[in-house]
């Protein structure tokens, strides 16, 4: 057997025994071998005598003489590697080197940024933080039918709300001229063709697993269709296809698109090209020549990876390793496009930052922090498991977030109003916060207050109620107005406790309270987004707009205007 591979034996097997109290095993070497060389995999009888030979010698050994050896002979296997910094739910990349991970996302600037897309740009994110390595922004601006700077930059607001950071920002229509060269490669090749088959053809063809006519053209007629793609053919008339195998169970090996032409003008380029190359084509290359060492997208691109693989590979580039995760959406709360748009465009729903939709817009509207989405995201991890959530999943580390800031106040639905007697005060100090005792307000009253609709029907004459943070009272007299005496101020149990408003400083807004929009028949819900009028405290004038806020016995809300709040969640 070659010296080398005896010395790799010899390495491995002593690094084996070293990791495991001196002691290895001959399988053990036998797969770490066949592992980092997979050409002897055809030797193995060959082989094994060898490697018993040289575990027989290791395992004679004394720790202190394996030691040795490494330190002589092998002194790299003792180099401490520095481990990544775990992130939860994150699992180890393979092949990943420190400080040499290169990571992407690439959103196609087709429409508004949702949750799906925080997935993907927080786990590439996450695994470029991970091993120290660089995170590239790459908008996959390729579609002029399609795109618009709308959009793109509406993903470039949503990535900084999310407080995500990039280390290259680019556009693929950047490199429309490598493009065109590596197509031109390809075509002249031998390894793509141009297709003029109508389209129902190609289909029919892809299905079939026939070859079409097009792809036993000849160089010379496939370089001129090439040119005339340019000029004169029009959209549909003639694409550029990949060379793959129209006989494969993967369709998309099916000699798949790598060129069409788009007579659209671009949001950047202009009118600069009319050839424009397809999302596998595009990616591959990009994907390469950006250095991108880990390729993550959601799993819906799982069986593209194959022929991105093959284009990388006709043209000697280098390959990337691609993992895939689930999609993410929440129960009723579609993420589509094709879904949306209608809903808008019937006035179903007012725009992409409507507090119903999982749009980033939307759900910073209703007061979901970036952090909540973050941590939500990270404890899903890398599964190709469906992820369909309830929304009360996210929620549940909003709530982390939003409690510990969101100053209490008192609201009141359906006001009814309440006249006390015998009421001696004409202020009261109350806390913003439970949990913060020098952070407090000034309520000033008078004899009449407003409660609650809910809670005046439950109240009847002679009724002892406690007002939160101002005293007790008894009912004198009962209606659609009600009249109390004030009582004391000591603490009684076994009394209803309610909450209450001033109604001298009372303040009026509009309560927003967005539901699901679709039920479980995944019908459009009509009543899924509530209005109705409210009074609140007049402190709430002092809170800044985007603020959160918990209406005490309501829930939380994000102040979105003077008038107007949105509810978050319990």
């Amino acid at each position: 057997m070659d010296e080398k591979i005896k010395k790799e034996i010899r390495k491995l097997a002593l690094q084996n025994a070293f990791e495991h109290k001196g002691q290895t095993q001959d399988k053990v070497v036998l797969g770490k071998i066949l592992g980092t060389t997979p050409d002897l995999r055809s030797k193995v009888k060959e082989i094994s005598q060898d490697i018993s030979k040289i575990v027989e010698e290791i395992n004679q050994l004394s720790t202190e003489e394996q030691k040795k050896e490494i330190e002589n002979e092998f002194p790299e296997l003792l180099q401490t590697k520095k481990k990544p910094e775990e992130r939860e739910g994150l699992p180890e990349l393979e092949n990943a080197v420190d400080g040499k991970v290169v990571t992407r996302f690439p959103p196609e600037p087709n429409g508004y940024p949702h949750i799906g897309h925080a997935k993907a740009a927080i786990i590439n994110s996450e695994y470029a933080k991970m091993y120290n390595g660089k995170f590239i922004l790459r908008m996959d601006d390729t579609n002029p039918e399609a795109e618009r700077m709308e959009y793109h930059a509406a993903i470039k607001v949503g990535l900084e709300w999310l407080g995500i950071e990039f280390d290259v920002i680019k556009n693929t229509s950047d490199d429309m001229e490598i493009f065109y060269e590596k197509g031109i490669e390809l075509i002249n090749s031998g390894k793509a063709y141009v297709c003029t088959c109508k389209r129902d053809d190609i289909s029919k063809n892809r299905r079939e697993r026939k070859a079409c006519k097009c792809s036993r053209e000849g160089d010379e007629k496939n370089k001129k269709n090439w040119e005339k793609m340019k000029t004169k053919f029009k959209p549909g008339e003639a694409i550029v296809r990949f060379r793959g195998d129209m006989k494969a169970d993967n369709a998309v090996m099916r000699d798949p698109v790598l060129f069409r032409i788009i007579d659209e003008k671009h949001y950047t380029v202009g009118q600069k090209y009319r050839i424009w190359p397809s999302y596998d084509f595009a990616v591959a290359i990009e994907d390469s020549i950006d250095g991108v060492t880990h390729a993550f997208r959601s799993k819906e691109f799982e069986l593209r990876e194959e022929v991105i693989y093959a284009i990388l590979d006709a043209l000697k580039m280098r390959k990337p390793y691609q993992g895939f995760f689930s999609r993410l959406e929440f129960k009723g709360m579609p993420i589509s496009k094709r879904i949306i748009k209608p809903l808008i465009e019937e006035g179903k729903v007012s725009w992409y930052d409507d507090p119903r939709l999982p749009t980033l817009e939307g759900l910073k509207r209703r007061g979901i922090k970036p952090e909540a989405i973050r941590k939500f995201i990270m404890s899903l991890g890398l599964t190709k498991a469906n992820t369909l959530a309830p929304f009360e999943s996210l929620e549940a580390f909003n709530r982390k977030f939003v409690d510990a800031d969101s100053k209490r106040l008192f609201m009141v639905k359906n006001a009814r109003l309440l006249k006390i007697k015998d009421l001696k005060k004409s202020s009261i100090e109350v806390l913003n916060h439970p949990g913060k005792n020098d952070e407090k307000r000034i309520i000033k009253i008078d004899e009449e207050f407003f409660i609650s609709g809910e809670d005046a029907d439950n109240i009847t004459q002679e009724d002892e109620i406690r007002l939160l943070g101002l005293g007790n009272i008894k009912i004198e007299k009962e209606g659609s107005e009600l009249e109390a005496r004030f009582i004391g101020e000591e603490e009684l149990k076994d009394i209803p406790k309610i909450q209450w408003v001033p109604k001298k400083t009372a303040h009026k807004i509009k309560m927003i309270i967005p539901r699901v929009l679709f039920n479980e028949n995944e019908e459009f819900d009509e009543e899924s987004l509530e209005e109705f009028d409210v009074y609140v405290e007049p402190y709430y004038l002092q809170i800044n707009e985007g603020e959160e806020v918990q209406f005490i016995r309501f829930g939380y809300c994000r102040k979105e205007s003077q008038t107007q709040a949105i509810f978050t969640h319990k």
